[in-house]
């Protein structure tokens, strides 16, 4: 069987988009690779056409889906949106409630600690480019009061989405959201 210029590139982009969601939704761990073809409509036999191992799977899933955060940031702030704007919206009730498409560092940070050293690289490159990015947005300080203001800030958010995510009290959910995200802009608008 003969497919189309481009079939094999869209079927890895279609499983990517499965494997991201489903890792961010349940867990690197927890998801296995019989679940992510089964949902991409493909058997398990194809995955290997397409990835060596899970662990490729998983950094091209950390790349991609940091990638795209890192192009979002890009244009907040080519377009002069706000470093305040980012922060409400990442700690925010809908990203709360939304893990399945929401940022993979929240999402997946802990496990990520947990892979190899090559898995690790890749995360860490990317963040460290979504720092540089908020620390653009940052408008006041020298570059490197901006950059440590911006690992706070970033750290702050991720850590106050998790904890809100794990939360069973809804309540105290949406203050730690509020709270996180008053502090943050604090810190982003400090002289």
């Amino acid at each position: 069987m003969r497919y189309d210029k481009g079939h094999k590139d869209d079927t890895r982009r279609h499983i990517l988009d499965v494997a991201s969601n489903q890792f961010r939704e349940s867990g690197i761990a927890a998801v296995g690779l019989a679940g992510i073809m089964s949902e991409a409509g493909l058997t398990n036999g194809a995955f290997y056409t397409h990835f060596a191992s899970k662990e490729e799977l998983v950094r091209e899933v950390l790349n991609d889906a940091l990638t795209r955060r890192e192009e979002r940031h890009k244009a907040n702030l080519e377009n002069g949106i706000a470093l305040e704007t980012t922060i409400r919206d990442y700690l925010s009730t809908r990203h709360r409630d939304r893990p399945g498409n929401g940022c993979p560092t929240a999402a997946l940070v802990a496990e990520v600690a947990r892979h190899p050293k090559a898995t690790r690289d890749a995360f860490t490159g990317k963040v460290a480019d979504i720092i540089s990015l908020m620390a653009e947005q940052i408008r006041q300080g020298s570059a490197k009061e901006r950059r440590r203001k911006a690992i706070a800030i970033y750290s702050i958010m991720v850590g106050a989405l998790q904890l809100a995510r794990a939360v069973t009290d809804r309540k105290l959910s949406d203050e730690i959201l509020e709270d996180a995200a008053e502090t943050a802009v604090t810190i982003a608008s400090e002289s």
